[in-house]
C-alpha cells in the first residue's frame, strides 16, 4: 500500500508516479524523498541510496532518478502517529 508522506492518503496507481504528480487529497508532490523508500533521517543526506544527488528540500518534487514510492505496509516505519503509553502519565489531572 502506498500513501502520501503528508496525509496518509492512500494513492492509488502509485508504480507509475511522475515527477508532476500531487496527491489527490491534499496536493503534496509524490515524487518527493519523503516518499522515497531510501528516504532515511540519520543517513548521509538523509538518504540511503548512496549514489543519488543530493535534494535539499525533501517534501518537493525532484529529478531523482533512483525515486521508488515507499510501501507503508512492509515497512517498519509507522505512518500513523501511535497513542504513547507514557501520555497518561504526565496528563495533569487537576
Amino acid at each position: 500500500m502506498k500513501a502520501c508522506h503528508h496525509c496518509k492518503n492512500v494513492v492509488d496507481g502509485a508504480d507509475s508516479i511522475g515527477r508532476a504528480d500531487t496527491c489527490p487529497a491534499c496536493c503534496s508532490d509524490l515524487h518527493c524523498c519523503l516518499n522515497c523508500r531510501f528516504h532515511e533521517t540519520g543517513a548521509y543526506n538523509e538518504c540511503l541510496e548512496n549514489q543519488a544527488e543530493r535534494v535539499l528540500e525533501k517534501s518537493k518534487s525532484n529529478f531523482c532518478e533512483y525515486f521508488f514510492f515507499r510501501d507503508v505496509q512492509g515497512n517498519a516505519r509507522v505512518w500513523k502517529k501511535m497513542p504513547n503509553p507514557l501520555d497518561n502519565l504526565f496528563k495533569n489531572n487537576s
